[in-house]
């Protein structure tokens, strides 16, 4: 048994997919979550930027006394190789839950990948896939406007900004009639309404913040670090920007009655 907490980062209010899976399925565990709001999003940045902030992000879950890193981040877990890691504390990211789900639900061998340009370009999650099982056809789709759109709140299946952009990004997806479509940035789960709507209900979404924290469990129930604690854990959850807007944003996606600790704390700009 482990009762140190579990940790998440992301650029951004993406990550709160994972953190309310999280929520949901490990109840008694305490969770430090840290969304970089100020250099939102990551996706748009070099390689050597990506690495220097998934550092600084992880040095400072580091001083949270944390068991396991969770990289609720698909940009950063595309260049993860690249990151120093800790010999004490293991650090998962994205891409291997979310493509071991995807590869098992699909029945046509089409898989579809929309992500920030960073993750696309970096191949990581064709390569991973065709690993698995040589004979899936995967299309892959930078959309590089879905994370401004949630990170302002534009997520509504009838907001005409957020529908316009959406039916743009995800014609090739129709085209090429996937089954199975990875959302491989984890603001994009926001938008599941709205992309549903477009790719209809035969196609399965796959989140991947959802499924990392799905890994998450599975692996601390197999190492025997998961809490013993009876009580409800605590949630921390820190931004480096407005804390009013990100507080709006955490009402919004874990609802009004989370009971958690909001501050703003400073990452070496």
């Amino acid at each position: 048994m482990n009762n140190a907490a579990i940790g998440v980062f992301d650029s951004g209010i993406g990550g709160l997919t994972c953190v309310k899976e999280l929520i949901r399925l490990l109840p008694h565990e305490d969770i430090v979550y840290l969304g970089d709001t100020a250099r939102v999003p990551y996706g748009t940045k070099s390689r050597e930027t990506i690495i220097s902030y998934a550092k600084q992000d992880i040095d400072f879950l580091m001083q949270h006394n944390v068991k396991m890193i969770l990289v609720a981040c698909g940009t950063v877990s595309s260049v993860l190789s690249n990151v120093d890691k800790s010999d004490s504390v293991e650090i998962s990211g994205v891409v291997m839950p979310a493509v071991h789900a995807a590869c098992a639900a699909t029945k046509n061998n089409r898989i579809g990948i929309i992500a920030t340009s960073a993750t696309v370009k970096s191949g990581v999650y064709g390569k991973v896939i065709r690993s698995i099982n040589p004979d899936i056809k995967v299309v892959g789709k930078a959309c590089p406007l879905f994370v401004p759109l949630v990170e302002n709140g534009y997520t509504a299946v009838d907001c005409p900004p957020a529908r316009f952009f959406a039916e743009e990004y995800l014609e090739i997806m129709k085209k090429e009639k996937v089954d199975t479509l990875i959302l491989g940035c984890t603001h994009y789960p926001h938008l599941t309404e709205l992309i549903s709507d477009i790719m209809g209900s035969d196609v399965t979404l796959i989140s991947s913040g959802a499924e990392l924290a799905k890994y998450a469990l599975k692996t601390m129930s197999y190492n025997d670090t998961l809490s013993d604690r009876e009580e409800q854990g605590k949630i921390e959850l820190y931004c480096t920007d407005s804390v009013e807007l990100f507080s709006e944003n955490v009402e919004k996606f874990l609802g009004k009655n989370i009971n958690a600790q909001i501050s703003q704390c400073n990452l070496k700009f």
